[in-house]
């Protein structure tokens, strides 16, 4: 595979997800990126922003197994992972894989679901494989946590912690078409009341599972600048230092957002960073990885405005 064929390989996976998604082109932009780097993907947006729309259209892009978990209150971790049940005629146990055995999972509403079952993907997320009664299963390269969750409702959720909001490369938030968007999507789906069928777009697989790890390894080759790294050091030194934030962003952000960087000059056909490409991916890719002082909640300040300020404050290379 070469440069060029990654190219063409995002366009296409573009061009499918709009057959039924209308809009969000930033946030498929950063899902596209996310995908060529082996990142996980947090979705947040009220009840009806397409968000599993937008997961479902992702996955029918990639020739790649997907499966779907929808968390409930009472889920347990042996519901995601499986269960070893005992087989009498081999007298011995044969592990039942849970829907965590898949390429692409679909987390839908995980913070619906107790700390428990929501630690149970800490292991997946971070080292791809998981572990039932001592024996670890490989998830393959290819496997990605795209999630979902609601921000307005509280009764009944448990929210994520940092350790876990870690494991996700982007917090992408869903907000609400433009007017025109949203009146091609009341004409193109107003004469139904339930959700449309995927199978009804008719969305057709782009990239296989070896073709993307041939792109992720191309991606891991894009040029980054010894200025750019500096850039992107000085970013994330500066969020432990500013009177806002209570607990800065770790290295591990910093190895990020040069992946993710990386990542994202491959989206836009270029073989080398820019300094757009950090300003553009560090705000969903820091929202989640700073805690803010709590003068600052007091004041009403969010994650997003203080990264900002920061975004104008480090100086930009040349």
């Amino acid at each position: 595979m070469e440069f060029r064929d990654v190219s063409a390989i995002t366009e296409g996976i573009r061009a499918e997800i709009r057959k039924a998604v209308i809009g969000q082109d930033e946030v498929i932009e950063l899902m596209l990126t996310s995908l060529l780097c082996g990142g996980h993907i947090l979705l947040e947006g009220v009840p009806g922003t397409a968000k599993t729309l937008l997961a479902q259209s992702f996955a029918a892009g990639l020739a790649l197994k997907f499966g779907r978990i929808q968390f409930t209150p009472d889920m347990m971790p042996g519901d995601l992972l499986g269960t070893n049940l005992f087989n009498f005629q081999t007298s011995s146990f044969i592990l039942t894989r849970g829907p965590i055995f898949t390429d692409i999972l679909l987390a839908d509403e995980i913070n619906r679901t107790p700390p428990k079952t929501q630690a149970a993907l800490l292991q997946a997320m971070n080292e791809r494989n998981v572990t039932v009664d001592g024996v670890t299963y490989d998830l393959g390269e290819a496997f990605m946590v795209v999630a979902t969750q609601n921000p307005i409702e509280q009764q009944g959720t448990y929210p994520l912690p940092e350790a876990q909001l870690d494991r996700f490369l982007f917090k992408i938030n869903l907000t609400y078409p433009s007017k025109e968007e949203e009146r091609d999507v009341v004409t193109r789906h107003g004469q139904r009341v339930a959700m449309p069928k995927l199978a009804d777009f008719g969305l057709m697989p782009v990239i296989s599972g070896d073709q993307l790890v041939a792109a992720r390894m191309l991606v891991g080759q894009i040029k980054l600048g010894e200025p750019l790294v500096a850039y992107i050091v000085d970013i994330i030194r500066a969020t432990r230092n500013h009177p806002a934030i209570e607990t800065g962003a770790s290295t591990r952000a910093a190895t990020m957002l040069a992946s993710a960087s990386r990542a994202r000059a491959t989206t836009q056909g270029r073989e080398f960073v820019i300094p757009d490409d950090v300003k553009q991916l560090a705000v969903p890719l820091l929202r989640h990885r700073i805690v803010l002082a709590p003068n600052a909640e007091i004041e009403g300040l969010i994650s997003d405005q203080v990264i900002g300020e920061i975004l104008d404050q480090v100086a930009v290379p040349r």
